[in-house]
């Protein structure tokens, strides 16, 4: 590699762009970015594989300052990326790229500004959209460094700006009676470093310097062969971030760390519950020294989202994104992963953890947000209370949560929850005498029941048929399965249909859908799932209808 390097202004994970509703994975689209910038020569980073502790505001500056290139991702309308976009356009005049998805509408008065997009297909990039934006990006990025002309629109309309520079500040006199500046400039005659002559740490951005100059290797050695993140869409093999060894290339302002340094810093419960050959996890997590979050992250979503043939550990999930929530407190993605994987940990007890859910997913507003995800978690851990509880109140906020999901994402799943839980709050109402609410919340499991037919027959095919069989064959390629989320994202939603047909008595329509999902390549687990989910929604309106005629 050139010993540049990409800083990339993202969210991680999966975020909601409020705008419409949907929800967007922003590591599928960071790791086609992730490519296309390796390809060119940089080594590409996001904030959270930086080594810190603490807040991430220093290292983030720093590099907004010193990166050769950067690219914001503006998807979702990331109020983040757009703050670190201004402060890039202010300390840069050029090598700065945006992109968004292809949804994004510009909500700035800079049409002069161009904006990269790329198109997501549900919450993934199919494998063909991924080739045409990492062709695309890749000439942008080419242009952006080999180009002199400004791209930032401060340097653009005030031409005689000049950029800031390190250590200009105004001479500031010390105790000895000396300016700063010249104290400086003895300690570098001297040999010395300033930050460390005046006391100061190198840094926490000390840990990404020490981390590019070694390769990401001297913390357990280099990546096991084969070695992959489970955690991104398989859009194609990806390499280590961090993989190639720039250690005479970086610019002389990112101090050295040690190995020994960057272990002390570990805690010791850290520490025991990083990635080990034995569990499974370490070829499956990036070749990251261990203090970033994008390590824990990973690792946790591995243990949430465990592969075939491993069970998963809540309670270690939960261990690493406490790591990863005190670096990140305000993100809403770390808010709902650390909420559901305590809710999973039954620890101390089942209710104890799920009331420790509902803490938590308390700080992303779930009586006000927009958010989908907020929404399924919180219907979630209240129907999973209701049941060990049975308390009224529970069953309602269930209710209410999958409601303004449904409402908001129009999507056949979160409808199919709703409808079954109106029809259980219908029964619970007539065993405690309340006739007219029991026969409004039947009426309105029928009418979301239709709703859920009309969109299922409505959605579209898997859009992209060429690009999704080609990530279906890498998929394949790299887990060993058949790999076709296709099917299982058509199973999901014929199995909404199907649900909905058997709740509205519509017999020669259940016999369809059927016969559709029967011909699906999908595990036959969800099958059966299905038909006890089917037996529990019978025997609710079989007892609703006995009651009510009584």
């Amino acid at each position: 590699m050139s010993g540049k390097t990409c800083f990339v202004v993202q969210g991680f994970g999966k975020r909601t762009d409020f705008t419409d509703g949907r929800v967007l994975d922003l590591d599928a689209s960071y790791a086609i970015i992730k490519e296309a910038v390796e390809a060119a020569g940089l080594v590409c980073v996001r904030a959270d594989e930086i080594p810190h502790s603490g807040v991430i505001d220093r290292p983030m500056y720093e590099m907004l300052l010193q990166a050769d290139l950067v690219i914001a991702d503006l998807s979702t309308y990331n109020v983040n990326a757009a703050f670190e976009l201004g402060i890039r356009y202010g300390l840069r005049p050029g090598a700065t790229i945006i992109v968004a998805e292809a949804q994004f509408k510009n909500p700035f008065d800079v049409s002069h500004i161009v904006i990269h997009s790329y198109k997501h297909l549900g919450e993934d990039i199919g494998a063909q959209e991924a080739r045409r934006f990492r062709s695309a990006l890749a000439q942008a990025i080419q242009a952006a460094l080999s180009e002199a002309v400004p791209d930032s629109p401060v340097y653009t309309f005030l031409p005689d700006l000049r950029p800031p520079q390190r250590g200009a500040a105004p001479a500031a006199t010390t105790r000895g009676g000396e300016t700063r500046g010249s104290r400086l400039r003895t300690v570098e005659r001297a040999g010395e470093h300033p930050r460390e002559h005046a006391g100061e740490h190198p840094g926490k951005f000390a840990g990404f310097a020490f981390a590019l100059r070694s390769g990401g290797r001297g913390l357990g050695g280099d990546r096991a062969a084969g070695g992959r993140d489970t955690m991104l869409p398989p859009v194609s093999a990806r390499r280590s971030p961090l993989a190639a060894d720039n250690s005479d290339k970086l610019p002389d302002s990112l101090p050295e760390w040690t190995t020994e340094s960057m272990s002390e810093s570990m805690s010791e419960s850290m520490r025991e519950s990083a990635p080990t050959p034995e569990r499974g996890v370490a070829d499956e997590t990036p070749a990251l020294p261990p203090t970033t979050a994008k390590h824990w992250l990973d690792a946790a979503l591995a243990e949430l989202n465990p592969p075939a043939g491993r069970s998963g550990d809540a309670a270690r999930a939960v261990a690493l994104l406490r790591q990863v929530y005190a670096q990140r407190p305000n993100d809403a993605f770390v808010i709902q992963q650390l909420a559901l994987a305590t809710a999973r940990s039954a620890q101390p007890s089942s209710e104890e953890a799920l009331h420790a859910a509902c803490h938590l997913l308390r700080e992303v507003s779930p009586e006000t947000t927009n958010d989908p995800e907020t929404l399924l978690l919180w219907g979630a851990v209240h129907q999973q209370l209701w049941e060990l509880r049975a308390q009224p109140d529970d069953l309602a906020q269930a209710v209410a949560a999958y409601e303004r999901c449904f409402r908001l994402k129009q999507d056949c799943a979160s409808g199919s929850r709703l409808a079954f839980l109106l029809d259980l709050q219908a029964l619970e109402s007539l065993k405690r005498g309340a006739r007219d609410e029991a026969i409004a919340d039947a009426v309105q499991a029928r009418r979301v029941r239709h709703e859920i037919v009309r969109l299922a027959e409505t959605s579209p095919p898997p859009a992209d048929a060429d690009g999704a069989a080609d990530a279906a064959a890498e998929s394949a390629a790299d887990t060993g399965a058949d790999g076709n989320a296709d099917a299982y994202r058509r199973f999901r939603t014929l199995a909404a249909r199907w649900e909905a047909a058997l709740g509205l008595g519509d017999l020669p329509a259940v016999e369809r859908s059927e016969a559709e999902l029967s011909a699906l390549p999908v595990a036959a687990a969800m099958h059966d799932e299905r038909r006890r989910q089917g037996d529990r929604l019978r025997a609710i309106q079989a007892e609703y209808a006995r009651l009510l005629a009584a």
